[in-house]
């Protein structure tokens, strides 16, 4: 009866609060940290946390999973330690912690945590010990021994030489009129202190680092009778700036400051909300080519994806940072945000060369380098960027370079530096209208291209797009590496030169010395209308050496007989357009005759029904060549082909051994055959 009672009452409360679930409210970051923490450290006893340190410092992290196998702290490594999770101690001859720790106030558990130092300052002043060991409900952030130690001896004398003013209001902007334990601590909130009503800002991270005006809470929780007790590792002072009024009271941001205004950001940055700011001092912007910085700023639209470029969408501060993370720009780029020991590094450099300076509204961290995004940049300097070097030289020689640098939309379809590994061609008329079919008169994204699209170049050719299962081709060329989208144009890194179609199929065959037998071929088979009319063809041609490889008498049956020539010659052309880059492992290609070609791609080899393809993707109008050098033959022809040839040599015998037997062959030869003995239909003896 109890139970059923127990579990009526169950079942109402969820009833009542649907969100109400059996495992109990979500546990926030920080405390599934620790949780961690707690589960490897439970072999050694109950309440007992591992604690990872970083080797050298006095760092202490509690681990989280990723952390206890890499066993690292930004790069540093770490020796696993184990010691008694927050709320517990030892007793002597038992194993683990597991007594907790007593109930005191406030002033005594700061003992207890390992803030002595606080102790000691709150006893200087006059009125707030008497507050922590009286009644209420308080939070206090309490520095770490640690942490007042490494104050500058001069922001240290100025507390101490006042402590009734200075010394008690630092204390109490530490402090908060409630009990606030970690589960509350939500990211980008605001606590109100004891000092003036102040704010103190905390954040709450992912990885369950947990920071208070950007010090790292080290041991939270501590229960007092009076309130809690949180642990940090830093003394913290109030915030009274915005962003945008540090930038206008620091000198090092001169620069800046002209470029925020001329923005219009400024009304954001003194705003309300809780970016990180990655401000790139004087000496950043001194290290760009004049050219290129008077350009942007000029450019009211580079400008602002230049400095969005720099802002986070949230605050993020040094503390957090344990190891690599990819955080979003408001431009929409991502960095790569990292840390070397105590150095911040942006996309692997350490150019940080000051940190965690709050602001009302969020962080701002100095950085010595410019972040330029792409859509900042022209051709040319999205191009300095990639492994296309030997193409832009080639640009630059063929006069083209005006087209890359100034301000037409346009798309550069750029060779990797590979491509060119024997040698570049010399600049000549040629060239020159070749490099310029490979600049695409619109700036394209290739997220938006489509099968079958055509796009117009400046040397005024059409381009098609081909999008096969796993890669992008623009006529025989296909795209290498993700588009770079800059100011104006946008790069495309292809993986060969790119090859315009230069008329149809028959006029590619027709215009070359190693096909003439295969023209006379197609021409006597009846197939030139189709070859030269618009279609989507795949044609794999054999060379005069493939036909003069057949055995004569199978040529010469094959030339004079028009209808099998044509069976043969379909067989040959694909219903669609495969360039190389679109193969993959196997694709099998239907043919004009109906029968499927094997295409297959290997170490760079196009092969078909697995023999090698000569030379690869010669485009035309309608359709893509691919010499072979051999005569393909279709799956119904190869049987075929070997019984006409014994049935050529049975006749013969037969013919010879005439005085002996006389045969009736009636219907095909064919029937010879087909079995050891005469005696079939349509072949009979006769005396």
């Amino acid at each position: 009866m109890a139970l059923f009672v127990r579990l009526l009452a169950l079942a109402l409360a969820l009833a009542l609060d649907p969100a109400a679930t059996l495992a109990g409210p979500a546990k926030s970051p920080y405390q599934l940290v620790l949780q961690h923490s707690r589960l490897r450290g439970r072999q050694h006893g109950p309440n007992v946390c591992a604690v990872q340190k970083v080797i050298g410092t006095n760092k202490k992290y509690f681990t989280n999973c990723k952390q206890w196998y890499q066993r690292k702290i930004c790069g540093k490594s770490t020796v696993i330690s184990y010691e008694c999770c927050p709320g517990y101690e030892k007793v002597p001859g038992e194993k683990g912690c597991p007594a907790a720790l007593p109930l005191s106030n406030l002033y005594e558990t700061l003992g207890v945590v390992g803030s002595t130092t606080t102790q000691l300052y709150t006893d200087r002043t006059e009125k707030l010990r008497p507050e922590m060991e009286g009644p209420g409900s308080f939070t206090i952030f309490a520095p770490s021994n640690e942490a007042w130690a490494s104050l500058p001896a001069e922001v240290l004398d100025s507390l101490v030489s006042n402590v009734n003013i200075e010394l008690l209001n630092a204390l109490r902007y530490h402090m908060v009129g409630r009990r606030v334990l970690t589960d509350e601590l939500k990211h980008g909130m605001t606590l109100t202190s004891m000092y003036q009503n102040s704010d103190i800002q905390i954040h709450h991270y992912p990885n369950g680092i947990v920071t208070v005006n950007c010090a790292r809470l080290l041991k939270a929780d501590h229960h007092a009778t009076n309130g809690v007790v949180h642990l940090i590792d830093k003394v913290i002072s109030t915030v009274t700036n915005n962003i945008q009024q540090i930038i206008e009271i620091e000198d090092t941001f001169e620069t800046l400051r002209a470029a925020v205004a001329a923005s219009g950001l400024n009304t954001m940055l003194e705003g309300n909300g809780q970016y990180t700011l990655l401000a790139p001092t004087n000496e950043a912007f001194e290290k760009i080519p004049s050219e290129t910085l008077n350009r942007i700023l000029g450019d009211p639209e580079a400008l602002r994806d230049l400095l969005n470029n720099h802002i986070l969408k949230s605050a993020m501060c040094a503390e957090a940072i344990v190891a690599g993370l990819s955080l979003e720009t408001l431009e929409g780029t991502t960095l790569e945000v990292g840390c070397s020991g105590d150095m911040l590094t942006i996309n692997g450099k350490a150019i940080i060369s000051n940190k965690d300076i709050l602001a009302t509204n969020g962080v701002i961290h100095y950085i010595d380098e410019l972040l330029i995004p792409d859509s900042a940049k022209t051709l040319f300097e999205l191009a300095a960027e990639s492994d296309v070097s030997t193409a832009i030289d080639l640009f630059r020689q063929a006069g083209l370079g005006t087209h890359l640098s100034g301000s037409e939309r346009l798309t550069l379809l750029a060779p990797l530096n590979s491509v060119f590994k024997d040698g570049t061609p010399p600049i000549d008329a040629h060239t020159r209208n070749l490099l310029r079919n490979h600049i695409i008169k619109d700036q394209l994204a290739s997220k938006y291209l489509y099968h079958g699209q055509t796009l117009e170049t400046l040397g005024g050719k059409k381009l098609r797009v081909f999008v096969y299962r796993n890669s992008l081709c623009i006529e025989n060329s296909c795209i290498a590496a993700h588009d770079k989208r800059g100011r104006y144009g946008t790069l495309f890194t292809m993986d060969r030169v790119l090859t315009p179609p230069m008329g149809t199929v028959m006029d590619v065959l027709k215009g070359d010395n190693r096909f003439s037998m295969l023209v006379a071929a197609i021409q006597s088979a009846g197939l030139t209308e189709t070859l030269n009319r618009e279609g989507v063809y795949t044609v794999f041609a054999p060379t005069n050496e493939a036909f003069r490889a057949l055995p004569p008498r199978e040529r010469s049956r094959l030339l004079g007989d028009a209808k099998e020539l044509a069976n043969i010659l379909k067989y040959h052309v694909g219903d669609e357009i495969l360039v190389s880059g679109g193969i993959g492992a196997l694709v099998r290609l239907k043919s004009l005759q109906g029968d499927k070609l094997e295409v297959s791609l290997k170490n760079n080899v196009v092969s078909v029904n697995k023999e090698p393809v000569a030379e690869p993707d010669i485009m035309a109008t309608n359709g893509v060549v691919h010499v072979i050098t051999n005569v393909l033959q279709p799956p119904a022809n190869r049987p075929q082909e070997r019984g006409d040839e014994l049935a050529d040599s049975a006749l013969e015998i037969f013919k010879q051994a005439s005085a002996f037997s006389r045969v009736e062959l009636r219907g095909n030869v064919r029937c010879l055959t087909e079995g050891s003995h005469f005696k079939r239909r349509g072949c009979r003896e006769r005396s």
